[in-house]
């Protein structure tokens, strides 16, 4: 049951959803692109033209986007996508370069799942406050 409290701080806590999944989902993407931050297990980086290339561009700039509110319902839409894309093709089918079973957590794709589920709330919620979004919305744009 919504208190006044929880009404009031909600576009809060949304923004800080949006801003702390896309620092941690861009991380992921200049790993791909750049080896930055270098975790030392990751094979990157990695040719554009590759499924994995792709990747890195989607997870860093759709990261960016996210993080700044821009156009966040499409973007994040997209991006939820292309999670569940990479823990059926890469996760749950393969494991992390080799058969590693069902659980998430065992193929390492618990935070593919994560992620893929938490930009499909924001495709529905939006950016919350602090965004670009809310500017333009504002602004009549």
């Amino acid at each position: 049951m919504p208190t006044k409290n929880s009404e009031r701080y909600a576009p809060h806590a949304l923004a800080l959803l949006r801003v702390i999944a896309a620092l941690l989902f861009m991380q992921h993407g200049l790993q791909k692109l750049i080896k930055f931050p270098d975790a030392g297990h990751h094979p990157g980086p990695f040719e554009l033209f590759t499924l994995a290339g792709v990747a890195g561009i989607l997870e860093t700039f759709g990261g960016l986007a996210i993080l700044l509110g821009l156009f966040t319902r499409p973007v994040a839409f997209v991006l939820s996508g292309q999670m569940a894309v990479a823990y059926f093709m890469f996760h749950f089918a393969n494991g992390i370069a080799k058969p590693m079973g069902f659980f998430p957590v065992v193929n390492g794709g618990d935070l593919a799942i994560l992620f893929c589920f938490v930009f499909l709330y924001l495709s529905v919620a939006g950016s919350g406050s602090f965004s670009l979004d809310g500017k333009r919305a504002r602004r009549g744009a």
